[in-house]
């Protein structure tokens, strides 16, 4: 099979790729565009459909899950995003409207995630969420 029609087909299953983001379609390009040497080089169908079965294989066998186990990977959380969840200790006591947290040694505003709250100074508090400049703590020994 001449070597452009490999490389047609390793384009309609790029294009294929692109719209499913499965990464199937796109080994079976890459596999298609290994083909596509073969033939270009000179060698026969047998050796183009083994070339293209071999790297089909090697490709959603070997690279499929590597890649798929990565992309499942969490990113990380940076700046104030990455306080949350952490563990905190109330220097001055927090209210539904203010308060004072030490968290990762900084100083925080802060204020109780529930209103009905007043957490006392030395408690230990988990940080629910930032909101600006301001940590929504709620108190450890009440949580579930």
């Amino acid at each position: 099979m001449p070597w452009f029609v490999w490389l047609l087909a390793a384009g309609v299953l790029g294009v294929a790729e692109f719209f499913t983001l499965t990464l199937v379609f796109g080994l079976l390009a890459g596999a298609a565009l290994v083909a596509a040497v073969v033939a270009g080089v000179g060698i026969g169908l047998l050796c183009q459909l083994v070339a293209l079965g071999v790297a089909a294989a090697a490709g959603l066998l070997l690279v499929r899950p590597v890649a798929l186990r990565m992309a499942r990977t969490p990113l990380t959380r940076e700046g104030s995003d990455a306080l949350i969840g952490r563990r905190a200790e109330v220097m001055q006591e927090v209210t539904a409207s203010h308060g004072l947290i030490k968290i990762s040694g900084e100083e925080w505003s802060a204020r109780a995630l529930d209103e009905s709250l007043v957490i006392p100074v030395g408690a230990l508090v988990d940080v629910m969420e930032i909101e600006g400049a301001t940590a929504v703590v709620y108190p450890r020994e009440l949580l579930p």
